[in-house]
Parts: C-alpha cells; sequence; structure tokens
C-alpha cells in the first residue's frame, strides 16, 4: 500500500524531467482560497494568470475557450466552480505529446491503459456533487490527478486512490513538483495506492465521493464510508456502456440505507475505464459482478 505525504518530498520532484506537465518558475501568486480569475472576459483572465499564476498565455487561451463551452453546456453552473476551472492548470496532468490538446473535449491516453476524462465530464461530474469548503471528499481512481488538482480549489481534505502503482508514483510526483513550484493548493490532496473498491475506511465518513471508473454496480463499501445525506457520483453499467448516476445517501431512524439515483446526463451512456480490482497485490480483472 502506497500513501506519501506530499509536501515532504516536493523539492526531490521539482525538476523531474520524466513526469507529464511543463516546468515552469515559481507561482508568483500563491492560492489562499481567495485568489479568484477574471470570469467574464478572456484578455482579462490571460492577462491575470500570466502576472499571478506564471502561465503559459497559450495554454490560458485554450482553458479559457473550454471554459466558455463549459458553461455554454450547462457543466459548471455557479462561480465558484468556475473559479475551479479557471484555476486547474490541466496541462500539467496530460502526457507531453497531448500539451497542445489539453483542452480538447476528449478523453486523452496517459499510459497504463487509462486516461484522463475530458474536461466537461469532470467539470460536470464535480458540480454535480456540490462541494462546500468544509467537505472531506474520495476519488476513486487518481489516474493523471486533473480531478483532485480541480477539487482542491473547492475544498481542503481530499483522498484519492489509485490501483495503477507506477500511475501512483507518477502523479503523486507531479503534485510534489506542482506544490514546490508554488501550487501549495495541492497540499490538500493525500494520495494512496490501493484497492478503491474498499474506500479509505481509516478516513471516513466522506461528504462526497467521486469515482472515475466505470462498474456495473454501486459498491457497498463506498456506500458505507459516504456520511448520511452524502452524494456520490459514479459511472454505473455494463462494460463500455455505463451511465454516470448522482447517488444520495439517506439512513432512516431505523437503520435502513436508501440509495437515491438521478442519471446526470439523461440516459447518454459515457464509456469509462474499468474498475479493476487487486488479488495477491496483482490487477486481475475487474470487480463487475
Amino acid at each position: 500500500m502506497f500513501r506519501r505525504s506530499l509536501l515532504s518530498a516536493a523539492a526531490a520532484f521539482a525538476a523531474a524531467g520524466a513526469a507529464p506537465g511543463i516546468a515552469r518558475a515559481s507561482v508568483p501568486v500563491r492560492w489562499d482560497g481567495k485568489l479568484a480569475p477574471p470570469l467574464n472576459n478572456a484578455d482579462a483572465f490571460v492577462q491575470w494568470a500570466v502576472r499571478n499564476r506564471g502561465e503559459d498565455p497559450e495554454q490560458l487561451r485554450r482553458r479559457w475557450e473550454r471554459y466558455q463551452a463549459a458553461v455554454a453546456s450547462k457543466d459548471i453552473l455557479d462561480d465558484r466552480n468556475r473559479t475551479a476551472f479557471l484555476m486547474t492548470p490541466r496541462e500539467h496532468f496530460v502526457l507531453r505529446q497531448n500539451l497542445a490538446r489539453s483542452y480538447e473535449h476528449n478523453f486523452l491516453d496517459i499510459g497504463y491503459g487509462v486516461t484522463i476524462s475530458g474536461p466537461h465530464l469532470v467539470a460536470r461530474m464535480t458540480q454535480v456533487i456540490d462541494v462546500q469548503p468544509g467537505d472531506k471528499i474520495l476519488e476513486i481512481g487518481t489516474g493523471s490527478g486533473y480531478q483532485s488538482a480541480y477539487l482542491a480549489y473547492l475544498a481542503q481534505r481530499i483522498f484519492t486512490i489509485e490501483i495503477i502503482q507506477p500511475l501512483a508514483e507518477r502523479t503523486r510526483g507531479i503534485y510534489e513538483r506542482l506544490v514546490g513550484q508554488g501550487y501549495v493548493e495541492y497540499g490538500a490532496i493525500s494520495t494512496r495506492n490501493s484497492d478503491g473498491y474498499h474506500g479509505w475506511e481509516e478516513e471516513a465518513p466522506f461528504d462526497k465521493i467521486i469515482v472515475t471508473c466505470g462498474i456495473d454496480h454501486i459498491p457497498p463499501p463506498l456506500l458505507r464510508q459516504l456520511r448520511n445525506g452524502g452524494t456520490m457520483v459514479i459511472p454505473v453499467g455494463p462494460p463500455g456502456a455505463q451511465r454516470v448516476l448522482k447517488v444520495v445517501k439517506e439512513v432512516g431512524a431505523d437503520g435502513t440505507v436508501r440509495a437515491t439515483r438521478s442519471d446526470i446526463y439523461g440516459g447518454r451512456i459515457v464509456p469509462f475505464v474499468p474498475f479493476t480490482k487487486l488479488e495477491g497485490g496483482v490487477i486481475k480483472g475487474t470487480h463487475n459482478k
């Protein structure tokens, strides 16, 4: 089982050439929970982000264009989520060969047979669970690290699990490198290499859970670790044909658990990578019944 403290080894990864993403100078103005970019003008946003975050103007233009599309398609609905989208440098979480495609409306390969979800999907799944500043969040399927980075602008306690050890280590290195560059907000992210089906019991309960891999049922351990009144978003269905469900947990006075489900895309199929499982420390098959 692999778990590390993000801040402890940040400097060691500051120049990690093997990690995806692009190296940048230190961030001029660090995130404090109040820092906010302009939300209504492209030029103002790019100038603000160059001055305050030291980011690449070309990538910032791409980010703004995708932001406008996500707002227009109602994947983003409020200013807190608009800010989170614009603050998250997706270009640091894709492979180098895909830098020019960082903000395309597509899943992109990140190696190890998995992908980084498209920005619209990440935005909608995050919007749907209505993250509040005091929430404790669990993500199943760290992948590239983009989803948890996005969440770091909405909450301060984020726990994320990745089953593929080399991918978990690589993404951990990206977070540590970025913290070393001044993205101190990613210090809120705790990572673990394990089988996400079983959740993170010692840190439960969680206010919100995001699952980023497809399965044909809601894992009982994750439902147990969701607090009463908490919300989970999870792709459920047969392989390659999942529907993304919002699940709200309610516990009755008699202890009966009720999970109310709704489809966040109104029945549209969204294929996800499979929810794989560990057996004897080796990934074998999936958790589908």
